[in-house]
């Protein structure tokens, strides 16, 4: 505070100083610093099968179903069903926001079981941009991991998230997804949470995510 890191609503903090934590926006070095009472913020990893909604009229399984239930959080952007790996939930909507809206381009790292093994050209059609039905989409980055028999593992890294995007455009290049896993949310991944376990986020997790986004 004394080195004038420290900002409530855009202006130096100094000590002893109060803040209404209802509507004061804190920040240390530009990233805000959430201080509003209530704020909760869960790391998921999504089994596959449970659905990625608060609620759902057919009765599946639902991310909010296997956070603590004390608070209504929400999940900030989605998985398919069908699709595994993790998640977050919250009820700090400027977070939902600065994860999920393209303009602020957090990334989030997949891994793809794909059928047969994709080449350089394949790869790089990715990254370039592949047309579908709702217009082109482009992977931030590509790569092969590892071939497996008839199969091969890619890493995806994607800057949006539209319905079924990575599937979509892995069909298109003639590669089909079997399995499709989310390894991590710009800088938060946690290879040790099982599927269907949770935690919660740290401090300075919410600031990285903040920072990603370019949030200040």
């Amino acid at each position: 505070m004394r080195a004038g890191r420290v900002t409530v609503d855009g202006a130096p903090a100094h000590l002893g100083q109060k803040v209404d934590p209802e509507s004061a926006r804190v920040a240390v070095d530009g990233v805000p610093l959430p201080v509003r009472p209530g704020l909760v913020y869960y790391l998921l990893n999504k089994p596959q099968g449970v659905v990625s909604t608060a609620d759902d009229p057919q009765g599946r399984t639902t991310v909010v179903e296997l956070v603590p239930a004390g608070t209504r959080v929400y999940p900030v952007g989605r998985l398919d069903a069908d699709s595994e790996g993790l998640i977050l939930l919250t009820n700090d909507g400027d977070l939902a926001n600065a994860v999920t809206h393209p303009s602020f381009g957090v990334p989030k790292t997949y891994l793809a079981l794909v059928g047969g093994h994709p080449g350089s050209a394949s790869l790089r059609a990715l990254c370039e941009g592949v047309v579908l039905e709702d217009g082109p989409a482009a992977a931030r980055a590509a790569r092969l991991i590892d071939r497996h028999g008839a199969q091969s593992l890619v890493e995806i890294v994607m800057g949006e998230g539209r319905k079924r995007e990575i599937r979509r455009m892995l069909d298109a290049i003639g590669h089909p997804v079997e399995r499709l896993v989310r390894t991590a949310i710009g800088p938060v991944a946690d290879r040790a949470l099982r599927p269907g376990e949770w935690r919660p986020l740290t401090l300075e997790e919410v600031r990285a995510l903040f920072r990603t986004a370019g949030v200040a």
